[in-house]
């Protein structure tokens, strides 16, 4: 397939504008890593007009998948965690094409995993499993077992993330593996989940106990993002945070994170008066990152 391909991307590795090009073949008889694809094709653009542009083609018995992505929607995938093949292709799939070694770089970057870029995903994460767990509980104590039932396995899972981050590496498509043997004390947790023979409610209790224990001993860790944001003015409105550069990548999660820190006691409340008497506009303020070490 790669010589089929070949003319295909030696023509995109001659545009000024092409960064990079990988080429990712299938590992196993159906493969997730590649889409159920013989071979994904992955071109990197410094810009482009979309995003995200795709074609697929096919030879014979073989299938492939051409990807041509910007430089920006690559670095907002890794960022945000969104696309979890994507740190697969960079690590293992094959080099063909490499402008001023950009993509070496790249590779270089992603290995070291410079602590800031680690702090931002564990707070995207940590946000993400709050919203998963409060709501999960909530509906556990109404009794809709079921639902609750899937959003604790949503929380798991953005735990065993969270993990792999805390340990300086990224979430791979087979998370669990990864997990299995940096924090096997997660990976039993999920396993007693799918496989134990207590009834579902008992199960339930058992995860959201342990889950409470889990999320309090990552708080601290899962919060310095937003407090370091946080700290750079004395007090926010709800619309600043949102409209804040940083922040804005937590999307929906952003409120309920805020109100959960507000409840720990690592977000402050404070009251400015509005138009209207009895009424107060309502302000958050870190507090300082020296009081929640």
């Amino acid at each position: 397939m790669e010589q089929i391909l070949r003319p295909i991307y030696q023509e995109r590795a001659s545009q000024q504008n092409t960064l990079g090009v990988i080429l990712v073949e299938k590992r196993e008889k159906v493969s997730q890593i590649t889409d159920t694809f013989d071979t994904i094709l992955l071109i990197i653009a410094k810009d482009s007009e979309q995003p995200v542009f795709t074609k697929h083609y096919t030879f014979e018995d073989k299938k492939a998948a051409m990807h041509i992505i910007t430089e920006k929607q690559l670095r907002k995938w890794l960022l945000l965690g969104t696309n979890r093949k994507i740190v697969d292709w960079l690590i293992f799939g094959r080099v063909m094409f490499d402008r001023n070694e950009f993509l070496e770089e790249l590779k270089i970057e992603l290995k070291d995993f410079p602590f800031y870029g680690r702090k931002i995903k564990m707070g995207i994460e940590f946000a993400k499993l709050i919203r998963r767990y409060l709501e999960g509980k909530s509906f556990f104590e109404q009794k809709n077992y079921m639902d609750a039932y899937n959003h604790i396995v949503d929380s798991l899972h953005h735990l065993a993330r969270l993990a792999v981050f805390e340990n300086g590496m990224h979430p791979e498509v087979t998370v669990w593996s990864q997990v299995k043997m940096i924090e096997p004390a997660i990976y039993k947790l999920y396993e007693e989940l799918l496989s134990s023979e207590e009834p579902i409610d008992k199960r339930l209790e058992l995860l959201f106990l342990a889950s409470e224990f889990f999320i309090h001993s990552r708080t601290n860790d899962g919060s310095r993002h937003i407090l370091e944001v946080m700290s750079q003015k004395e007090h926010w409105a709800i619309q600043e945070l949102h409209e804040q550069e940083e922040l804005k990548n937590y999307s929906v999660d952003l409120e309920v994170f805020i109100e959960f820190l507000v409840d720990k006691g690592i977000i402050n409340i404070k009251r400015i008066d509005a138009k209207s008497n009895k009424i107060y506009h309502r302000y958050y303020q870190a507090s300082p990152l020296e009081d929640n070490q």
